[in-house]
């Protein structure tokens, strides 16, 4: 098989920080192929990175915690004439307001199975291929709230506390192979959501960090580019904070 120029696959690639990733690689030169729970999303984004950026890019409808669809990805990644140089975790369940007395546990473990099961299934079938190469990078798009819990959020919180410890865990056993495994932590990002403050977000005390500012999209895609690239190549193992210092802090300074 002819393996094509450098690739990178990023899931939750419509849009936000998943888009900003895509294509802060796509400016490099990397071809991109994105996942998206929505086929026609994710088609329409790899159609304009092609555009704007001049790569080849493709998008893949996905389903949440089924090994057999992200079998079929890969398949089709490979099909394509590519063995992946770099995955980049991005999708998750957010597992908002549910409400630790209240919860489903249904829904619990959704978020659980989304942001822990999945991200495994797509590592595992990322490093296959890189196997195949002796080399390739995956990096988890995790959260600062993998050590700093916020309220009604516990199943996410202990989601991206699990990938850190996974990630780790991947690291020593991928290494072997000349795959790399690191992780992102963003703090509060410039969302539409923080756009339209919802829920007062705008107003959160994590808004006050001691730089004074917090992580815009593109902020988050440089952090994924640096670990998912060359420039890291002696990285594994690490998490790198994007947040503004808002973890280093024991409480937020606040002018007066």
């Amino acid at each position: 098989m002819q393996i094509m120029k450098k690739s990178v696959f990023v899931t939750g690639a419509t849009n936000g920080t998943g888009y900003a990733v895509a294509e802060r690689f796509a400016k490099e030169g990397y071809d991109v192929f994105i996942g998206s729970r929505e086929e026609s999303r994710a088609a329409e984004a790899a159609e304009k990175l092609r555009k704007t950026h001049r790569v080849f890019a493709k998008g893949y409808g996905m389903k949440v915690f089924d090994e057999a669809d992200v079998n079929r990805i890969f398949d089709d990644i490979r099909a394509s004439g590519y063995l992946l140089d770099a995955l980049v975790c991005n999708a998750a369940n957010l597992g908002i307001g549910q409400k630790t007395l209240e919860v489903d546990i249904a829904d619990f473990m959704n978020v659980i199975n989304t942001n822990i099961g999945w991200n495994f299934m797509l590592a595992r079938a990322a490093a296959r291929q890189m196997k195949e190469k002796g080399s390739g990078s995956i990096v988890f798009i995790t959260s600062n709230t993998a050590y700093r819990a916020i309220p009604d959020r516990a199943a996410y919180s202990a989601s991206k506390s699990g990938v850190l410890g996974m990630a780790r865990a991947l690291a020593l056993d991928l290494g072997k192979y000349g795959v790399r495994v690191n992780s992102v932590l963003p703090g509060m990002i410039k969302t539409e959501r923080w756009q339209n403050n919802f829920n007062d977000c705008r107003n959160a005390l994590s808004n006050h960090t001691p730089l004074g500012d917090i992580a815009e999209f593109a902020d988050v895609a440089n952090a994924a580019y640096f670990l998912g690239g060359d420039e890291s190549r002696n990285c594994t193992g690490a998490e790198l904070t994007v947040d503004g210092g808002n973890m280093i802090q024991l409480y937020p300074i606040l002018e007066n």
